[in-house]
């Protein structure tokens, strides 16, 4: 619960926040991704999955799936529509990571 809670607030705090064109690393970072996927999407947590490496597309996909409940999980379920229209950008950094 308390979990729940921490990612509520979170997405409050940011849904406000309007994150500028910019390079994917921005995107990552300004949306808060890299607070669970690590820098660089290199995740020192094992709960949560390193993302560094992954094929584009796929991430493109995982992000869509999330955004639109295909896929479910909490966390990334608020966290994902605030990526809506940067999956491209986030995806291809963290491809080249």
């Amino acid at each position: 619960m308390k979990k729940v809670l921490f990612v509520v607030a979170i997405f409050s705090m940011l849904s406000s926040y309007s994150v500028q064109a910019g390079t994917g690393e921005d995107m990552f970072n300004a949306l808060g991704c890299a607070g669970c996927h690590g820098v660089g999407g290199k995740s020192s947590i094992s709960t949560y999955p390193s993302l560094a490496g992954k094929d584009a597309d796929w991430l493109v996909q995982q992000l869509k799936d999330f955004q639109t409940g295909t896929r479910q999980d909490p966390t990334m379920n608020a966290m994902a529509p605030m990526t809506a229209g940067f999956e491209q950008a986030i995806a291809d950094y963290l491809s080249s990571q």
